[in-house]
Parts: C-alpha cells; structure tokens; sequence
C-alpha cells in the first residue's frame, strides 16, 4: 500500500474543562472558502478564519460564535456563499443566518419539522440566483422542495414516497434515497421512480452521497461502495470497503471512508486500499474542493491531498508504473491542458524506461514513443554506441536500479540479445517521426549496427534500399569490417553514389565474397536498367554482357530512355555480342511493336545470319530449325515492314531455300518460289505446303493456277514423274480438270491418271448436285415467304380512327395502309421502307 494520497493536518483543537469531560463538543462541520463553521454543543455555533489554506500547520482564527438559543443538537450546517446564508438545522428546524455576522435573516423565518436536509450542488457552484432546498420531513414519507433566494423562500411542492428515507443526495433533478429496505431514483420533475438495490439498514450504515456528474456513492449490499448514475447505471466498479462504515465521501480520484478509528483512501480508478490514516473516535467528514475534512469530538483535521505529480513521482520511485499511469489519467479533468501534456510526458518517459529494465520492451516501447523520449537516451545505454555528433548529456534523470548492459552484453548474451531487439523495434517505430526528426543519423546508423549484430540480413537490406540518414564516414568501416559488400553498394547507391555501388557489387560478383545476396549479378542488372542517364549503363555494359548476354540485355530493353533516341548506339555497340543483339531486336519488334522498317529489316537479316552460321557449323538441322530458323521463317511470312529486296540479298545463293521462296512469294514470284522447293531445297512436301499457304484466302481461279504451275515444275523434269502424279492424287479437287489435261503429256497411259480423273470427275459431279439442291433450297423459301404474304394482304381489315401504324406511329388512314408480313397494321410507304 505505502502511498500518500492526502495529509492529515490538525486544524482545531478544543480545550476541555473538568466539567466538558465526556460530553461531545463538536457537532458538525461546514467549510466554505476560508470560512470554518463549527457547530457545537447546547447549539452554539464557532466561525474561524482558515489560515494558509492547502499548506503544513494549517491553523485557525476565531472570528465570532454565538448561541443560536435553540433546544437540542445542531445536526447539519450549509453555507451558500453567493447568498451569504449560512443555513442551520438544529432542534428540527431550519434557520438561516448571515455567513459572516451569525445574525438570523429576518425574511427568511424557520422551517419547522425537518429530520435532515440537502442542496443542490450543481447551482452552488454555478453560483445562481436562487438554490433548491429539499428537506425530510419529521413525518414519515414527505419531502418538501423549497427555492431559496437572498430574502425570502418559496415552497415549490411536496413529494410523498411510500417509505420514508433515510438519507438523500441530489444532483440537478435526481433524488437518489435510501430507504428502509432500498435504494430509489426519483426525478422530482418528471415523477420517474427507479429502484436500485436493498438497503441492508440492519447491518450497515446508509450512505448516499452525490460525487457530480449525474452520479452517486451509496453503501451497497455486501460491504461494497456503488457508484450509480442518475439513469441507474454505474460507470465504474464498486470500491470494497469492510464493515462499519459511519460515512464516506469522494475527493477525485479517490474514496474516504470514516470508520470509528480512523479512515480508509480507495482509489476510484483501481478500486484498491492506498492509505490508512488512524484518528480515534471520528464522527464526520466532509468533501471540500480543496481537500477533506475530518471532525472528532473535540478536533478537526485537514486531508490536504498531495500534488498528483508528486503522488505520481512517488509510485515511479517504487516502480508502480501501472498505478502512476492510472492515476495520471485520473486526475486528466483537474489539471490544465498544458500543464498535464507535460506531465504526461514525463510520466511516460520515466515509465518507460522502467518498463525497459523489467523487460516489458513491448510496453516500454509505447511509453517511450508517448513521452517523445529522445532516441539517444536510449542508444547510449548500449556498449560501443557513442554520440555520432560529439559527447551527449542526458537529459532524464537514471531510473534506479536500471539494468547496466555492457555487463549483461558479456553475461547474458540472449537476454542481452533481447534488448538489442526492443531496441530496433523502438528506432523503427520513431524512424521518420517527428520524435527523431533532428537525430536521423543516430537512429540509423544505430539501426545498421544492430541488424548487422543481430545478423539480420533483410532487415538491414531493407534499411538501407530505402531512404537513409547513414552517415557514411561511420557506416562504410563498418560494414568492411563485417564483409557486408552487398549492403555497403546499398548504402553507396541510396546515398547517390550509384558509380561506387556497381563497383562494390562487381567485386562481390567477381570474387564471391559476400553470401548474403547469391544474385548479385542479376541486382547489378536490375539497377543499371533502371538508370534514366545512360553515363552508367555504358560504363558498365561491356562487363555485364560478358557474363551473361541473355540477361545482360537488360540493361539496354529495360531502360527509361527513348528506344528512338539511342538505337543507333546500341546497334553499334551490340555488334560485337550477337546474341544480345538478336534479343535487342526483338524486343523492339516484338516487344515494343516497332513499324520501323530499319528495325525490321535489321532483325531479319540478324536472323539469317544467325541461321547461316548455325548451318556452316553443322547443327542438327531440327535444332536449327525449332530455334532460328523457324523464327525466321514466321518473321518473313507475318512482317510487312522489312525490306524484302535487302533480305533477298542475304539469303539468295545459300542454303537457306525456304526462306528465298518466301521472299520470291512475297514478291509475287511464285513460280520461281516453287523452282527453289523443287530444284533446290528438292522439299516436295515445302512446294505443296506453299501452295496450299498461298492459296488461304485467294479465289478458287489463284489456287488451281498456283497448282498447275507446281504441276509444270515437276513435267518439266522427266525425274519428277512420280512427285507429279503424288501431287495429282492428293490434291484432285485443287486442279481444273480440263486445264490438267491439256497439260499432262499424251504419253502418261489412263492407268497412271486413273485416280486423279475418279476425284476429281465425283467432286465436279458432287458440287454440280450440290448447286442443284442449294438452288431448289431457295426457291422453296421463297415460295414460303410469298404465300406467306399472300395470306396476310387477303382477308378483311377493319380500322379504327384510333388505330396507328406500328412502324411510324401515325394514325392509319384508307387506303394507304396494309398488313405486313407479320401481322401488323402499316402505310404502305413504310412498307417500302
């Protein structure tokens, strides 16, 4: 427990005579202001001065007393200090005396046959012209409502309940009692009754007092303070107080109870005891802006509560961190907005870093980041981090009992380990903050050292591929030292030194001296193609093609720049690594659908080049093929752009005789396409293919004359009889039969035609029926439609004036209309339409 929420100061001590013994002086107690009323026995009341109120050896000046001359005890006092009345009940009745002269107020005469009573509160602060008085009436049941001004008072109504009640508190126009066998809620406006809970009137003291805000503190069942708002809620968790308690009220954030020897200080944010303060033979307290009043007999103390920053520096001394931060969210509402954001940060400072040596890193971490804690109050714990920018002095003051790291660095390197981890987790968290905002380079170069220390390679290729503030006269040693090359090229390149970040990576692809990143030579790739100046691309370009010319190319398809703009250069450079050039090439023609017919033309004649040399090395021809040369061969036929007269060139006189067929029938040389396949490239089945390849998408006259000019490559060469008549059996329905007979020679015998005339003979014969019957097909559609026709223009029509046509929505008239062929009503000129 050991916490000090309030102290307790003697303010009044009466003096007592041999004839006082044993008799109770002191009454009851009201505190407004300065202003200390005592009421005492045979009805004398005592009027004292407070003197230096809020500090140690709080003491009084009497002002006046006076006898109000009334028979019985003086129960309740209550001062309205805008009013200047100081209201009394003494004898059951209620008087009304000036606050300072204790003389009675003529206007206001005696209110009679009162048990107890009580003001609003709310209008006392407000400090309104006039102030509700509810009193209990001595007779059972009834509570009278009364509007107290300067000089006079008006009875408002009376209020009959079912039960009489014990104990009352209002707030605005809330009535919460307690009766003899409940709690209610009772709205004087409105009439609304709300039961609560039992009151256990045998067993313990009814309490209800109003805290403000539409809310109260009443005895609950079971030992338990309850906190009810005016709409029978509770908002807060019941405060267990023993048994036995004579009063209780609430000084935010915290709850006194009086018992017979001394009090009990609860706090209201996590409902546990914090301090005992021990008095013998207590009779009341009282609640006062200023602090809490305790009476006994014949004395009277001052609870001064202590500063909530001293309260919340005495729990971070002890540690209670949790309760210092409950307590300062607890006492938000009582201190101005300036004067709480800075002690909050100081709270959250020092509660961080004591959450940091017990190890609780994820709460240190949100502590730290709210008290906008300067990163290198932190980093300086750390062995081997000094200030980058000369000496650094703390500026928080050292938590006691903190945890020296350079010891546990070499005693307990994992949990060591585990501070290092909070460590990063808290510079990555503030990084880009305003928090580091004039301390970057220290929070990262501490970051670079950590990940390297903690050997986390992605963490640290990540920090470094980003944004940094790495100063590098600190960083570049060391990360030599650790052989971190790959990281380093990082550090060059975020730093814009992209020319000492290619080298450093060029080292590590050429020696292999750093694991971390295995693809080195694909980064230096990815890099260099993305470079928008090509100074670096060309420094470097011949060293990445003679690794690897496939991926190497990159560097010139990916770039930022203009293809249009830079291919000469390429082209030129490119010369000497022809692989990369073929790729070059057809990433511009393929890739990036270039129409220039200098590109076009360059990637063609690259691709006879590179068949031609394939061929003059003895490739397997289906290798050559599948590869190249079908490539070339699919680029002659689909390109329209390339200059087929600068290909020709190339190709003519070699071996590559496909491809000198396609550029004869790009040319419209047919039949000199065909004496290619046939006398040179001896490919029979490559001269029908073209045939049939050319023939896609021509009239049926183009076709049967392309294959009777096959038909004469092979008649003309004695040799090729028998391809010939395979090209006459094959294709039968491609040939004009007459045209094939004036052709054949009249040596060939019918025999060795025979076929050839059966197919073709039964294909003329199949499309003459087929004619026929697609003729008869339509003639009978047509007669369909007519008689169609015919029964929808015969029969009767009847019009009507309000009938329209249903094509141009005019009205129908006699005899310019008709009916169409599918039933509706139309004019006639609509019909041609």
């Amino acid at each position: 427990m050991s916490h000090i929420a309030f102290r307790p100061t003697l303010v009044l001590r009466q003096s007592m005579t041999g004839t006082e013994k044993g008799k109770a002086c002191i009454q009851c107690l009201e505190v407004c202001g300065k202003n200390l009323y005592i009421g005492g026995k045979d009805s004398v009341i005592q009027h004292c001065v407070l003197l230096d109120p809020g500090k140690p050896g709080l003491a009084v000046q009497e002002v006046k007393s006076r006898s109000l001359g009334a028979k019985g005890l003086m129960s309740q006092m209550k001062g309205l200090p805008f009013l200047n009345h100081l209201l009394i009940l003494c004898g059951g009745s209620i008087s009304a005396y000036h606050m300072f002269s204790l003389e009675l107020v003529p206007t206001l005469p005696k209110i009679n046959n009162v048990s107890s009573f009580t003001v609003d509160d709310t209008a006392v602060l407000t400090q309104s012209i006039s102030v509700e008085l509810f009193t209990m009436s001595s007779k059972k049941g009834v509570i009278s409502i009364y509007r107290v001004f300067m000089d006079k008072w008006e009875r408002l109504r009376e209020v009959s309940l079912p039960q009489e009640p014990l104990v009352m508190a209002v707030d605005g126009t809330c009535l919460c009692m307690a009766m003899n066998k409940k709690h209610v809620l009772y709205d004087h406006k409105s009439g609304v009754t709300l039961d609560l809970f039992p009151q256990e009137s045998s067993k313990q003291m009814a309490i209800v007092k109003a805290v403000g805000n539409g809310e109260f503190l009443l005895n609950g069942p079971g030992s338990l303070g309850m906190f009810v708002t005016r709409y029978g809620t509770s908002n807060r968790p019941p405060v267990p107080w023993p048994e036995g308690v004579l009063a209780a009220v609430a000084h935010l954030p915290y709850l006194l109870t009086l018992q017979s020897d001394g009090l009990n200080v609860y706090s209201m944010l996590d409902q546990h005891l914090k301090q005992t303060i021990s008095m013998h033979r207590t009779k009341g307290l009282l609640s006062t802006p200023d602090g809490v009043f305790v009476f006994t007999e014949r004395e009277v103390y001052n609870l001064s509560p202590v500063p909530p920053e001293d309260q919340i520096e005495a729990l971070l001394q002890d540690e209670r961190v949790d309760e210092a931060l409950k307590l300062l969210q607890g006492v938000k509402n009582q201190l101005p907005k300036d004067a709480y954001k800075s002690l909050q940060k100081l709270v959250a400072c020092a509660a961080g870093f004591i959450k940091f040596n017990q190890g609780c890193f994820s709460e240190a971490k949100d502590l730290l980041i709210k008290g906008a804690v300067d990163p290198r109050e932190i980093i300086r714990l750390y062995p081997g981090f000094a200030p980058l920018g000369g000496e650094f002095k703390a500026q928080l003051p050292a938590v006691f009992n903190a945890i020296d790291l350079h010891l546990l660095s070499q005693a307990d390197h994992p949990t060591f380990q585990r501070f290092q981890e909070f460590l990063v987790e808290f510079l990555t968290a503030v990084r880009g903050t305003a928090q580091s905002h004039s301390w970057e380079q220290e929070a990262d170069c501490a970051l670079l050292r950590l990940h390297v220390e903690i050997g986390d390679e992605a963490a640290l290729i990540q920090l470094l591929s980003s944004l940094n503030h790495c100063l590098l006269s600190a960083s570049v040693p060391y990360l030599e030292q650790h052989e971190r090359f790959f990281a380093l090229g990082l550090l060059y390149q975020s730093h814009g030194e992209d020319e000492k970040a290619v080298q450093t990576w060029m080292n590590i692809a050429d020696l292999h001296t750093d694991p971390s990143n295995p693809n080195v030579y694909g980064h230096i790739v990815t890099f260099l193609s993305q470079q928008k100046s090509r100074k670096l691309v060309w420094q470097f370009a011949d060293w990445v093609l003679q690794r690897n010319q496939e991926v190497g190319i990159q560097i010139f398809t990916e770039t930022a720049d203009s293809q249009e703009t830079v291919f000469e250069d390429d082209v030129k450079f490119l010369t000497k690594y022809p692989k990369a050039l073929l790729l070059y090439l057809e990433h511009l023609v393929n890739g990036l659908k270039s129409r220039e017919e200098k590109q076009h033309t360059l990637l063609a004649t690259t691709y006879t080049a590179h068949a031609l040399r394939a061929l003059g090395r003895g490739d397997n021809w289906d290798v050559a093929e599948s590869t190249t040369r079908r490539k070339l061969q699919q680029f002659l036929r689909e390109s329209p752009f390339y200059d087929s007269a600068q290909v020709k060139e190339a190709v003519v006189g070699t071996a590559l005789h496909l491809e000198e067929a396609i550029l004869h029938g790009r040319s419209g040389e047919h039949e000199k396409a065909l004496q290619v396949l046939v006398k040179e490239a001896k490919d029979h089945q490559a001269a029908e293919d073209y045939c049939k390849m050319v023939s896609t998408g021509r009239s049926r006259e183009d076709s049967q004359w392309l294959f009777l000019t096959l038909l004469k490559v092979y008649l003309a060469s004695p040799q090729l009889v028998i391809a010939a008549v395979d090209l006459l059996n094959r294709n039968a329905t491609a040939f004009d039969l007459v045209d094939v007979l004036q052709t054949l020679p009249s040596s060939w015998s019918l025999q060795l035609v025979g076929r050839f005339l059966s197919d073709s003979v039964r294909w003329i014969i199949h499309n003459r029926r087929m004619g026929h019957l697609e003729k008869s097909v339509i003639q009978v559609e047509h007669l369909r439609l007519k008689a169609t026709w015919i029964r929808a223009t015969r029969g009767m029509i009847k019009v009507e004036r309000s009938q329209i046509c249903q094509r141009c929505g005019r009205l129908l008239t006699e005899p310019t209309f008709l009916r169409s062929l599918k039933g509706e009503l139309i004019h006639i000129h609509c019909r041609r339409t």
